[in-house]
């Protein structure tokens, strides 16, 4: 556990969590229509099959019928004003399989799709710092007999849906009553555990970290990671969850509510056992203002962890000891509020293991022009990073084992006024990597965010030395939440089929869907 470290003048409330809450008012439809996010199918290029069914489809093209419906769905969302309800008693019909089956895409970089109906409208956009457009996190998990479960946010709390190996629905939604965000999911056999947030009593009227977990439809334990006995809340998670077939590791954000750390931010890892005890191990105040947080399950000792500080300005490693001086250094940073591009679930997160016990992370970096300890921090441990480009571009990092910093950053991308966001890294067959990213053209910037013209989805293979393995491939395929990975190798993720664009921040409540696309790439 890290020591508890004295607070300093900058540990103020991070203005970050005043944006990430709900915003009064509409999206008036005009404003939709005329630069701001609207849902409207996508149209999946690598996508094959025609047909549709009750609740899900498989389809390469979008049909004037599907357009209107989808752009019907635009309507502002209720999220601000969330009232509890019990577990979803119906859902779109379970469908076995569709009349054509979407064709399995082998070695193309091509994703292929299918469509699921939801019981609830997803309000698929969040405002980040300057109201910044991001997408809702989604996160989809890979149960051991190969099923998944997909985690989504709506206004009665967050829905866990069902579905077969094919991404297909295959039975009703679980619905975690009052729960505020998707933090992490771990799929089970029998069902899943959750990371998010619930109602609880402190001096911020925050909400606390919680893992909730169910067993055949069935709530067998919430427990809370945050509270008053420790002096924390969790009013925005950005976390993760990660399993390793005996306990769980959450990883995720505290605000200090009492004590050394009152109204300050950091992190925190908690243990849980299989049944919701609480373990030893992790720390309960590591990096400060934590803007993007990573973690991986190991078999044995401290999970492997990685974090955005933006008090010693840039990613680290965390593994076993939070983030103390001595922490190994992966990239600097700065890593103020807004700037940092780790930020935000689902931006960011992703760390793959190979078999050989090295680690791979990518993420959106400025770079450091220079870089050098803050003298007016007091604490010695400040720093301040003065960025090489104005806009963020596309790094990958390696690390030989789960304590050590790695060698220099490679960047994937150096097109100046281009901005880069939604950077995910999984791994692709044996021996490669996919890494993915969306690119905004013509970018203008301000205070570390960007609005710029939508240019698409890229999809790179790397090996483990960062070595390009051939040409971009860019796809209308979104990849906006984290990534399950099939035993076979095959990856899926769920994401909202709507048209984006990144001209405007994003002023009011956010639109809504009421279908998810499942995507599948197969090495």
């Amino acid at each position: 556990m890290t020591n508890a470290r004295p607070t300093t003048t900058h540990r103020r409330r991070s203005p970050r969590r005043i944006a990430r809450k709900p915003l009064a008012g509409s999206l008036a439809v005009a404003a939709l229509l005329g630069g701001a996010w609207y849902a409207t199918a996508a149209t999946d290029n690598g996508d094959s099959g025609s047909s549709t069914a009750s609740g899900t489809s498989a389809s390469p093209s979008v049909s004037s019928s599907a357009s209107a419906e989808a752009a019907a769905q635009g309507s502002p969302s209720t999220t601000g004003t969330a009232t509890a309800s019990a577990s979803a008693k119906t859902s779109p019909k379970a469908v076995a399989k569709t009349s054509t089956t979407a064709r399995t895409a082998t070695g193309t970089l091509s994703p292929t799709s299918t469509t699921v109906a939801l019981a609830a409208k997803f309000p698929y956009l969040t405002a980040g710092y300057n109201n910044a457009r991001q997408w809702t996190r989604t996160t989809t998990a890979v149960a051991p007999d190969g099923t998944l479960r997909v985690a989504w946010p709506a206004a009665d709390g967050v829905h866990v849906t069902p579905l077969n190996a094919a991404g297909l629905r295959s039975g009703a939604d679980t619905v975690v009553k009052s729960a505020k965000e998707v933090g992490g999911l771990v799929a089970h056999n029998d069902g899943f555990a959750l990371l998010t947030r619930v109602a609880d009593t402190n001096k911020w009227k925050e909400t606390a970290a919680a893992i909730v977990r169910y067993t055949g439809g069935k709530q067998t334990f919430r427990t809370k990671l945050t509270g008053t006995a420790s002096n924390d809340t969790s009013p925005g998670l950005d976390g993760q969850l990660t399993w390793n077939g005996s306990k769980y590791g959450a990883y995720f954000v505290v605000h200090g509510a009492g004590g050394f750390a009152d109204g300050h931010f950091g992190d925190k890892l908690a243990y849980v056992s299989a049944k919701g005890a609480k373990l030893s191990g992790g720390w309960s105040w590591g990096c400060s203002h934590n803007e993007g947080i990573a973690l991986h399950a190991e078999t044995s000792g401290a999970f492997t962890s990685l974090c955005f500080d933006d008090w010693r300005s840039g990613l680290f490693v965390s593994t076993g000891i939070g983030a103390p001086d001595v922490a190994p250094v992966v990239q600097r940073e700065q890593c103020w509020a807004g700037y940092c591009g780790g930020t935000f679930p689902g931006r960011t997160g992703d760390l793959v293991k190979s078999a050989t016990g090295r680690y791979a992370t990518a993420f959106a970096s400025r770079g450091a022009a220079s870089a050098k300890k803050n003298a007016a921090d007091s604490s010695g441990r400040g720093w301040t990073v003065t960025p090489k480009t104005s806009t963020h571009q596309v790094a990958v990092a390696f690390l030989a084992n789960r304590n050590s910093g790695p060698g220099k950053a490679i960047y994937l991308t150096s097109t100046a006024g281009t901005e880069n966001v939604d950077v995910h890294i999984a791994p692709y067959g044996k021996d490669r990597l996919l890494v993915s990213w969306e690119s905004l053209k013509g970018a203008k910037c301000n205070a570390g965010t960007c609005t710029g013209t939508f240019t698409g989805t890229h999809l790179r293979l790397i090996d483990w030395n960062g070595k390009a393995q051939g040409a971009d491939k860019v796809v209308t395929a979104r990849i906006s939440g984290d990534i399950a990975v099939l035993k076979n190798g095959t990856l899926t993720w769920a994401y909202a089929p709507v048209t984006p664009t990144y001209a405007t921040p994003l002023n009011g409540t956010s639109p809504t869907t009421t279908s998810l696309r499942i995507a599948r790439l197969t090495p």
